[in-house]
């Protein structure tokens, strides 16, 4: 009730001005006078009808709802720091995913590189052997054939030794002891 009286009694010392007009305050032909009884006529009819109260309700309505957006405002952040906390945990677990990859691809590169070196390796050692065995043939080979150019050679000369010296008496009595060896060695 206090309330309700403070507005119009706050009103009323704000029209003190109106004391300062001539003639008797009181009276229906003092204009201020009457803006005054107009004026608390309208303050009564706002009290009558209890537009503070309404007005009072709307703001507290108002109040309400604002609160209840902060409120909202407030668990939708929380619900995006939440959400930006797991995308910052999951962007770090594929970061780190992502690293095992390549340190297991640089590993596997290294051990790729091994193998293939190890393999030139072997590679060229059997080409080495390949190419020693064929050398070593070639140089038998040749060894061969100078031995039996020399075997022949040899026996060239010596069949023109023999030849020059053997008449047909010797060559018969070569003849009879060697039908004689044979002979004695086939029974």
């Amino acid at each position: 009730m206090l309330r309700n009286l403070t507005l119009p009694l706050a009103m009323a010392l704000m029209a003190s001005p109106a004391f300062a007009a001539t003639g008797p305050f009181f009276s229906l032909k003092n204009t201020d006078f009457i803006v005054l009884l107009g004026f608390i006529a309208f303050c009564a009819i706002l009290l009558y009808f209890k537009v503070p109260g309404l007005i009072i309700g709307m703001l507290d309505k108002r109040a309400e709802g604002i609160q209840s957006e902060l409120s909202e405002a407030r668990a939708l952040r929380e619900e995006a720091q939440s959400l930006l906390a797991s995308y910052e945990r999951k962007q770090k677990d594929v970061e780190a995913q992502a690293e095992r990859i390549i340190t297991q691809a640089r590993e596997e590169a290294a051990s790729a590189a091994e193998q293939a070196k190890a393999e030139l390796q072997r590679s060229i050692a059997r080409r080495l052997a390949g190419a020693e065995e064929q050398i070593a043939s070639a140089e038998a080979g040749a060894v061969r054939d100078v031995r039996n150019k020399a075997v022949a050679v040899a026996i060239a000369a010596a069949r023109e030794v023999v030849a020059g010296q053997m008449n047909a008496e010797k060559a018969n009595a070569l003849i009879d002891a060697s039908i004689t060896e044979v002979d004695a060695k086939l029974h």
